[in-house]
């Protein structure tokens, strides 16, 4: 335990170059932080949340990725604004990575930093009120090139951080599972909602991410049961928003990647298919709310409702730049085919949790974009 600790103090200390850490601080001195506006958004549409978490300290998984970031942001807001005086402990493989990505974040005094890997790390010492397991996202590669390594990830991190709640005697666990759980949304339904009852084809060697997370779902259930922990469940659709990956399979986030380099927006298919993407700070006032409000073992869809092509998605990235970038269009559409969906129904999180998506769609793409234009558009200081 005394030399994990003695690691993580060594990584703080020396995996920022100290001219990165002076520029850094310059810039936090010169301007307004970024996200500022989102981040009282969220606090605003989460009053009343917060004073359950005072004085607590929250473990979380995932705390790298686009999710965990999020969560991150948004808490250590609310904690600065509210005087909630929280704790978190952020797992992480790589804290030099994490630190490199997020300084002001690895660096706040709240936040410490738990090096391990999901599906075996060390549990820390001491009671956690609130346990958040965001690890493993949807990697498109990994589900193809390595799929038992993916489903192992998801099924053994879900049960190792399940066994850390129950040890540290957590009042509270949100699992981030995905609408994939459902499999192929038929065409012919418009919005899949929690009661649908179809399921990945268990047979089908490209669902290993589907089936994981159908599996982390059960085991959700099953640990809550035997061991009387309050497990409750966000099933996650699309996303845009601040750090999300420009260059993996998320259709927006690679319209966006080729409008930044000044077009054409390439469209790789048909352009047929439907999706709905909800911003990432709607996300975050969604997975508060569903952590400290939802009902345990109750699944919560989590996503907007708003359906576009995603041809018309591509034409809305294009209309968000000055001048529009051209769109292309690969593939040509097949007559009588029917456009496969991904859209969640999200009445259940809007009728018992109040939920409901407050920014559009295209003020959502114009904010991600001035987020990588600020962020990365510019030469090192």
């Amino acid at each position: 335990m005394r030399s994990q600790v003695s690691e993580v103090i060594a990584v703080r200390q020396r995996s920022i170059p100290e001219d990165m850490v002076i520029c850094f601080i310059i810039e936090m001195r010169s301007l307004d932080n970024p996200l500022a506006g989102d981040l009282d958004h969220i606090l605003q549409h989460t009053e009343g949340l917060w004073d359950e978490l005072r004085g607590k300290r929250i473990f979380i998984t995932g705390g790298t990725g686009f999710v965990g970031c999020w969560l991150l942001e948004s808490l250590l807001w609310a904690n600065k604004q509210l005087k909630l005086n929280v704790e978190a402990t952020i797992l992480t493989r790589n804290p030099s990575a994490f630190m490199a990505k997020v300084p002001h974040i690895a660096a706040n005094p709240a936040v410490q930093i738990w090096k391990g890997d999901v599906c075996s790390f060390t549990f820390p010492e001491g009671e956690f009120s609130h346990v958040i397991h965001a690890a493993t996202e949807s990697d498109a590669v990994s589900n193809r090139d390595r799929p038992l390594e993916m489903l192992q990830t998801i099924v053994n991190g879900t049960q190792r951080t399940l066994e850390f709640a129950v040890h540290c005697k957590a009042r509270k666990f949100l699992f981030l599972s995905s609408g994939a759980v459902y499999g192929q949304q038929p065409p012919d339904i418009s919005h899949i909602s929690e009661e649908y009852k179809g399921a990945p084809d268990p047979m089908d060697p490209l669902a290993a991410y589907h089936n994981g997370k159908r599996m982390a779902e059960h085991l959700c259930l099953q640990y809550g049961r035997e061991f009387s922990l309050p497990v409750t469940i966000a099933r996650c659709f699309a996303f845009v928003g601040p750090y999300l990956p420009l260059d993996r399979h998320f259709a927006i986030g690679n319209f966006i990647s080729d409008g930044l380099r000044g077009g054409p927006i390439i469209v790789k298919g048909d352009g047929s298919p439907y999706r709905s993407y909800l911003y990432a700070a709607d996300l975050a006032i969604w997975l508060w709310t569903i952590l400290l409000r939802g009902q345990p073992f109750r699944p919560y869809n989590v996503g907007s409702e708003k359906a576009y092509s995603i041809a018309e998605i591509a034409q809305l990235v294009a209309s968000a730049f000055a001048p529009p970038p051209p769109v292309q269009i690969l593939e040509r559409l097949v007559s009588g085919k029917l456009a496969e969906r991904y859209v969640p129904s999200t009445q259940r999180a809007e009728t018992e949790l109040d939920l409901r998506q407050t920014i559009d769609l295209l003020t959502a793409i114009e904010k991600t974009i001035r987020w990588h234009q600020r962020t990365f558009g510019k030469s090192p200081c």
